[in-house]
């Protein structure tokens, strides 16, 4: 037996030789690799998208559950509004504040009074 002869050294290989390697690639591999990297890409895009629209959707519904509450607010605050309208005792109440005397009593004046009178009673203010 004898020992083999030494591999002659490795010569550079120029673009030639590598377009050769490249052209002995099966083309199937090829065509997965692509479309693996296209699915990688659709897929990034994908989760972007979701990511974007949870958040989006989630800033949306705090606005309108906030907007739900402030009507809420409103219906009640009218509901009151439309309930002490029809009492007898708040008419007669915010008659006075408007500056109405009943029929028995005697409106007095101050001298120094200004000629547009202030606010008496706290107002509602309706929405």
């Amino acid at each position: 037996m004898s020992v083999p002869e030494p591999l002659p050294p490795r010569e550079r290989r120029g673009w030639r030789s590598r377009w050769r390697q490249l052209q002995r690639l099966p083309l199937a591999l090829v065509f997965a690799s692509l479309l693996a990297a296209l699915g990688i890409v659709q897929l990034s895009f994908q989760l972007g998208n979701l990511i974007y629209r949870t958040a989006t959707w989630s800033a949306e519904t705090q606005e309108t559950r906030q907007r739900i509450r402030a009507l809420e607010r409103d219906v009640r605050v009218l509901r009151d509004a439309e309930a002490a309208a029809l009492d007898p005792a708040y008419l007669e109440v915010l008659a006075r504040c408007q500056g109405f005397v009943g029929e028995t009593e005697e409106l007095v004046v101050a001298g120094n009074a200004p000629d547009v009178p202030g606010e008496v009673c706290n107002t509602l203010r309706l929405p």
